[in-house]
């Protein structure tokens, strides 16, 4: 492989999703300019050559004031009693109008060009306030704070057409599905092309090694790609503003797509502190995921996402910190201090007291940000506010992005401290992990912040199978990862259907699924199945991997307390989801028909199961590069 193509491969990862969204972008400052100027064109009063001046008509206010305005009616208007003169058109309707050139069938006048329509209409036929009119000559209400109606004049049939302001510079919506898809499809190919390669010529480097891939990037990057094009895929089916609010729509592509770029920056970084910074975008990218609804929940789960993630990104960047300090003390050059290489091949010279501190740091710190104990209550509020796709992503892959950044570190802090200090201390903090997500799965209420607590029980299996070490159990680490990813991406997107379709993501409010949207409720049913850990879905392969390789590995006490609240887990996550799917819909008196499921949404709900049952039965090709990458953590 030539350098050129090495790096335009290290490089399209990130290029391309930042290409995708300033494009996002460019397009929303072309529609702002289109809708200036088309307010500023519907703000002028269209006139023809020879056009006479404009006449001055009454509108009727409430108690019988009236005032004057102006529209451009028949040259002959003038205030009388002559054509063109402003006449109520009769009590009670508040209305004012000139009488055209015949009369209704009631004998009333009929309005004419440039008849004018009070914005406080009488009551209509039924008692109700009749509609407000906003065609060619009606009034409009007025400013706030003004107290005068003005009034829209009727277009000349010579004046040219102007297009609406809101369509004004839109993407148009095919454009925007497809657009959509290209940094997915670009970060999943990379991968694939640098699956080929990697295991057999070793990892290959960039930019002065700036960036890198070795077996366990280009896992990563299939992890991400995978993810990102379901939950890309899924985007149109979830987003109901996509036509009326185009600027809001225009945003949250804007975001996802530097959110998958931060996420690939981080999987290629070859420097921890580079490595840092990525993780750091990412939390500032998903806030404004977080509160996009602009809810008053959306907006509290983003600040609480921001604060907690911040303080663990905090305690990161401080034991990176100490990190460069005890490389420099052992005499690596200031350039190479961080980089991730050299700090793995020359551990055994770094001060032991300032790894251990740093370490500790760092598993703090990216902890929070893979969602384990302490710093993890920001993980249900976060996944159960945000949009259904980027529950997907912050689930599926940037609990796991964050957990593979911990998993450098473990690999310098295993060669400079020995393999005793990570493993007591990432078993106990899964443990701790694992206890708090199945009691509270126990009491759980609701749909989202469910599955949020399941994302909590299966990363905290991943920092066991990573306390555990062996090689086994590493490479079940990895699997359980890509498999998690997948069957979270098709769970939360089925719950963000499963919320427009009920109205509510309330378990106790959603019943009988399976009768009510048979295609609907079936994938959901598979995906919480292979989250439990049923066959033949990749989590089973997994987590028998990871408890086979702890009890023949150890810590056996910390593998059989797990096993204990796994079950728990279990029983919780099933008793829920059958509520949910079983029995008839509530308050249906009579049968209804079955809701169906278009292809557009079922088509990433079946390739996102397809692809973690392919994962269960054989990884195939997948076979070298899974294991030279479980090797890579292992510290070989």
């Amino acid at each position: 492989m030539t350098h050129a193509t090495t790096a335009l491969l290290l490089t399209a990862p990130i290029a391309v999703p930042l290409a995708t969204s300033a494009a996002y972008a460019a397009s929303g400052l072309r529609g702002a300019k289109a809708r200036a100027g088309v307010a500023a064109l519907a703000h002028r009063t269209p006139r023809r050559r020879g056009a006479a001046a404009p006449v001055a008509t009454l509108v009727l206010r409430p108690g019988g004031r009236t005032d004057e305005s102006v529209h451009h009616g028949s040259p002959t208007g003038t205030r009388g009693d002559g054509p063109g003169t402003a006449t109520p058109a009769g009590p009670g309707t508040g209305s004012v109008a000139p009488p055209g050139p015949g009369t209704g069938p009631d004998g009333s006048p009929r309005p004419g060009p440039g008849s004018v329509t009070s914005a406080w209409p009488g009551p209509g036929p039924d008692g109700s306030a009749a509609p407000e009119r906003r065609g060619a000559g009606s009034v409009v209400p007025p400013r706030s704070g003004t107290g005068r109606v003005g009034v829209v004049p009727p277009r000349p049939r010579d004046a040219p057409r102007v297009a609406r302001p809101e369509a004004a510079g839109a993407v148009p919506r095919p454009l925007t599905g497809r657009l959509g898809l290209v940094s997915p499809f670009a970060i999943l190919t990379c991968g694939a092309v640098l699956a080929c390669t990697v295991p057999d010529d070793g990892p290959v480097t960039a930019y002065g090694r700036l960036l890198r891939a070795d077996a366990l990037t280009v896992w990563m990057l299939l992890t991400v790609g995978a993810v990102a094009c379901l939950a890309c895929a899924a985007n149109p089916a979830h987003l109901a503003h996509e036509r009326t609010d185009l600027p809001a729509a225009r945003r949250y592509h804007l975001l996802i797509h530097a959110f998958l770029a931060a996420m690939s920056a981080a999987v290629l970084a070859a420097n921890l502190g580079v490595l840092w910074v990525a993780i750091e975008a990412t939390t500032i990218v998903t806030a404004f995921l977080v509160g996009h609804r602009r809810t008053r929940a959306s907006v509290e789960a983003a600040w609480k996402y921001v604060v907690i993630c911040s303080a663990g990104i905090a305690l990161a960047f401080l034991g990176t910190v100490l990190l460069y300090y005890a490389a420099r003390q052992a005499g690596i050059p200031e350039a190479y201090a961080l980089d991730w290489q050299i700090l793995a091949a020359r551990a055994d010279r770094l001060d032991p007291s300032v790894t251990r501190l740093a370490t500790g740091l760092v598993v703090l710190g990216f902890g929070a940000k893979a969602g384990l104990a302490p710093l993890h209550a920001w993980l249900p509020d976060a996944h159960s506010q945000a949009p259904a796709p980027v529950s997907a992503l912050m689930s599926g892959v940037l609990l796991s992005v964050a957990f593979a950044a911990l998993l450098r570190y473990k690999v310098i802090a295993d060669a400079a401290l020995g393999a005793g200090f990570t493993r007591t201390l990432l078993a106990g903090v899964a443990l701790a992990t694992l206890a708090l997500a199945a009691a509270l799965l126990l009491a759980q209420r609701d749909c989202k912040r469910m599955l949020a607590y399941s994302s909590m029980e299966h990363m905290s299996l991943i920092a066991l199978g990573a306390a555990v070490g062996s090689p086994l159990a590493l490479s079940a680490v990895l699997l359980h990862m890509a498999g998690h990813g997948l069957a979270k991406t098709v769970a939360f997107c089925a719950s963000g259907h499963i919320a427009r379709l009920c109205g509510t993501t309330r378990i106790g409010r959603i019943r009988g699924l399976l009768a009510h949207a048979p295609c609907l409720g079936t994938a959901f049913a598979a995906a919480v199945i292979a989250l439990l850990g049923f066959p033949p879905f990749g989590l089973f392969a997994s987590e028998l991997g990871l408890f086979r390789a702890g009890f023949l590995s150890g810590p056996r006490w910390a593998v059989a307390a797990a096993l204990v609240l796994m079950l728990i887990a279990f029983a919780a996550l099933a008793a829920r989801t059958s509520r949910m799917l079983l029995g008839p819909p509530p308050g249906e008196d009579d049968e209804e028909e079955p809701v169906p499921l278009g292809a557009d949404a079922a088509a990433p709900l079946v390739a996102g199961l397809a692809a973690c049952a392919a994962l269960g039965v054989t990884t195939g090709p997948l076979t070298a590069l899974l294991t030279e990458a479980g090797e890579i953590i292992g510290g070989h």
